[in-house]
């Protein structure tokens, strides 16, 4: 799968992920490859994700994330770390 983290300042993160949690503004969710489409909000929290190098995570605070035949793009309002 392909996971794009943009702020409103700039592209935070951009490549290949076997997998996603994000914080939603229901709960969290994970999110694997094939996984259905889906558009949902985020709460501040810790967005995490594994990429061929290994486990990586950041906090958010806030956002939209948006799921569509294997591309995720999370718009986050800021990442704080």
């Amino acid at each position: 799968m392909h996971l794009e983290i943009v702020t409103p300042d700039k592209k935070v993160f951009q490549g290949e992920v076997s997998e996603a949690s994000f914080p939603g503004a229901n709960g969290s969710f994970q999110v694997l490859n094939n996984h259905a489409p889906i558009v949902s909000a985020l709460a501040k929290g810790t967005v995490s994700f594994t990429t061929p190098e290994g486990k990586q995570s950041m906090v958010v605070d806030g956002g939209v994330v948006e799921v569509k035949d294997n591309v995720i793009v999370l718009l986050a309002e800021k990442v704080v770390a």
